[in-house]
């Protein structure tokens, strides 16, 4: 018996640790556009059972894969929000990559790294290197991690919508090293109070400040308001918001899926009455669950196949 509750344990550990997370590099060795950084990164729980992520310069991706009997084949890169100053990691990213395992999607968490003058070269094109980095790398190991490599998303919180809806429509020009000419285009976006803009009117200026500094010219201001830059090539998006998002206003969302439907690309949004900004995964103001509505969507097929 007691060889027998043995055996059984070790099957359970092996079970668990060959579904469990594992955080891996981004990148083989240096990473690229950066400098020497002394300062170190600092994980700070949260009385609510968040923890924020400081100072990050050496990012990660954190794999998430579903049981080998739920998996789908689809894939969802996770950029947590935080103002491009410090990243939600486990309200915007772990809690949520569980809850794709449970339905049988792959997600990656992505820990990109906040722009900072003092660690990078060109602080500006920091996360889009890391976002292109992490759809390069999940394509690159699909076969590995069970993932159809034309099932890649790429999904984002507040100020890492940015850092999605970035990746979504400046793919066309690589900002990493690309050698095997891996594809770098999202095959559909989920953007979650997003910040899109840049611009004066509705653009969330703080992450403007943080990434492009303060007072930037103007056609840097409209290179990174990602409204903007939507072309027939954009992927597919599923979008949600708030109305009283004081600070990230609704317009974002509402800007960037006007764009969409000029070029016919498909799209889906959900703007709650109340909500405010930054609520996760669970609107308290309403019995909905904007996830199950975004599982819907994907199962729907809300993204053509390449």
């Amino acid at each position: 018996m007691k060889k027998l509750i043995i055996v059984c344990l070790v099957i359970i550990y092996s079970m668990h640790n060959l579904y469990a997370q594992q955080t891996i590099p981004l990148y083989d060795g240096k990473v690229p556009n950066s400098k020497p950084y002394t300062t170190k990164e600092w994980w700070q729980p949260q009385n609510n059972g968040d923890t924020i992520v400081h100072y990050i310069s050496q990012p990660t991706l954190t794999v998430f894969l579903p049981e080998k009997s739920k998996a789908n084949g689809d894939a969802v890169i996770i950029c947590p929000g935080g103002g491009y100053w410090i990243t939600s990691i486990v309200k915007e990213g772990f809690a949520v990559a569980r809850k794709f395992n449970e339905w049988g999607i792959a997600a990656f968490v992505l820990n990109y790294r906040i722009p900072n003058d003092s660690s990078m070269i060109d602080k500006k094109i920091g996360p889009l290197q890391d976002a292109q980095r992490a759809i390069q790398l999940v394509r690159l190991n699909a076969k590995k991690w069970n993932i159809k490599i034309d099932r890649v998303g790429i999904m984002g919180f507040s100020a890492g919508g940015h850092v999605a809806s970035t990746a979504a429509t400046h793919f066309q020009r690589s900002y990493i090293e690309n050698v095997g000419n891996t594809n770098l285009r999202p095959d559909f976006t989920i953007l979650i109070y997003p910040v899109i803009s840049f611009q004066d009117n509705f653009g969330h200026i703080g992450s403007r400040d943080q990434l492009i500094g303060k007072n930037p010219p103007k056609d840097l201001i409209d290179s990174f308001s990602n409204e903007m830059q939507v072309t027939a090539q954009t992927p597919p998006a599923f979008l949600v918001h708030a109305t009283d998002d004081n600070t990230v206003p609704v317009m974002n969302s509402i800007s960037f899926y006007e764009a969409l439907l000029k070029y016919k690309i498909p799209a889906e949004m959900h703007i709650y009455k109340a909500g405010g900004h930054g609520f996760g995964m669970y609107n308290s103001t309403n019995k909905d669950e904007w996830m199950l509505q975004c599982k819907n969507w994907m199962e729907s097929k809300g993204w053509p196949a390449k």
